[in-house]
């Protein structure tokens, strides 16, 4: 397993995390200026790019989608690189991911906002107000699950872990190239759809890329939990592991739907890993 730990240490060394995080700095300052660009010729100069074939393009505001995609696409990358951590800390970077994502649908949505109606309660303003109010939920329930995490007592293990560890990395390893692929060929799909198809893009934008990853990490965390069970007997840890998959799962069905349902899945599967979290804690402090 040595030789694992050498690539592992090679790919997700200091130097190249740091490389990584300037050049999505880069990108994503690059990015906010393009479709700001792009905005400008079209809703003033009247050039047709997007050809009102997505609400990307209808106000200077939605040029703040792009910049915080690539931050995303760093945090899928950070998610990654503390993979072999340990669960809690892998979960804990996916609601932080599932923050920015509703951030970053909110940047969307505010150019939708319609007050020239007399019905303020309108469709586009209360979804609006769920975003908004499921941002600041999610951000205390991460709040709570980072500190009930702290909380937790360490017991050591009689087992060792370094075997377990190895294939954490190896799993890490492996997703980085499909963390690759998987950007190179939604953002092929959506470009296309955009710029090239006849018809307006009709998927959840939103859901792009990570509908796919959130699937591939269910398989990642269900192949994690397998490996683990070699090496703990505790009931509690396993009831957690499994929970904070099926938190995991929640979290990628909120991706499929979309309107009020979408957020209720999210606020689920963040509030259903706390809860698991919590519990933990008690067992472990009474045995």
């Amino acid at each position: 397993m040595k030789w694992i730990i050498s690539i592992h240490e090679k790919i997700f060394s200091e130097l190249n995390v740091r490389l990584f995080e300037k050049n999505i700095m880069f990108l994503a300052i690059g990015g906010f200026i393009i479709h700001l660009i792009l905005i400008l010729l079209e809703t003033q100069l009247g050039v047709e790019i997007f050809s009102g074939k997505t609400n990307l393009s209808s106000n200077p505001i939605s040029a703040l989608y792009t910049p915080f995609t690539f931050i995303l696409v760093y945090e899928a990358f950070l998610l990654i690189y503390y993979l072999p951590r340990s669960f809690t800390t892998s979960v804990a970077k996916e609601y932080e991911i599932i923050s920015l994502v509703l951030i970053r649908k909110i940047f969307k949505d505010i150019p939708n906002l319609d007050f020239d109606n007399n019905d303020l309660l309108n469709s586009n303003n209360i979804q609006l107000l769920y975003d908004l109010s499921a941002v600041i939920i999610i951000f205390y329930m991460i709040y709570l699950f980072k500190k009930t995490w702290h909380d937790i007592p360490k017991k050591e293990t009689k087992k060792n872990l370094e075997k377990f560890i190895s294939y954490k990395k190896l799993l890490s390893v492996l997703l980085l190239p499909t963390l690759i692929i998987l950007c190179i060929y939604n953002f092929a799909d959506w470009f296309n759809s955009v710029f090239y198809s006849i018809d307006p893009y009709s998927g959840n934008l939103d859901g792009v890329f990570f509908k796919d990853f959130f699937t591939i990490l269910i398989l990642v965390d269900v192949l994690i939990l397998l490996l683990s069970l070699q090496y703990t007997e505790r009931y509690s840890q396993l009831i957690r592991n499994t929970g904070f998959i099926i938190s995991t799962i929640l979290l990628r069905l909120s991706f499929g739907v979309e309107g009020l349902l979408s957020i209720v899945l999210l606020l689920l599967g963040v509030v259903f890993g706390l809860i698991i979290l919590r519990i933990y804690k008690l067992a472990e402090k009474a045995y």
